[in-house]
């Protein structure tokens, strides 16, 4: 779980710098990326490291965590992406290969919402 846990900080660093031959390095050759709501998957690392090189705009990325589990042998991270003026979070779930290769990836990006009226005397807004 060390090496996969290793691996995805290192895929974000390489994300992060746009050192995309690193970032290819962290992924198994047949990565399968998904993202649920928009329906998209990605086949590849080719294609998966394209598809980031292409990504528009001027973004950035960083980690406020990561959770690597041995029992499932996932590594999860909570990072937040700043996308020219626009502030999102996204939850990623990675599962590594034999050779501690990123396997597979869902990346989920919350859109935030207002909360419904009549809670307010129960929560803190932030």
């Amino acid at each position: 779980m060390t090496e996969l846990r290793e691996t995805v900080e290192s895929y974000w660093a390489a994300a992060e710098a746009r050192h995309w031959l690193a970032f290819g390095d962290t992924l198994a050759e047949d990565v399968l990326f998904d993202l649920p709501q928009t329906r998209e998957r990605i086949r590849g690392r080719k294609r998966f490291v394209q598809f980031n090189c292409e990504y528009p705009g001027d973004w950035h990325i960083r980690v406020h965590r990561l959770i690597a589990d041995d029992a499932s042998g996932q590594v999860v991270t909570w990072s937040h992406a700043t996308v020219g003026f626009e502030q999102k979070y996204a939850v990623t779930f990675f599962t590594g290969d034999e050779e501690g290769r990123i396997a597979s990836i869902t990346e989920f990006w919350p859109e935030a919402y207002e909360p419904p009226p009549g809670r307010e005397h129960l929560v803190e807004r932030y």
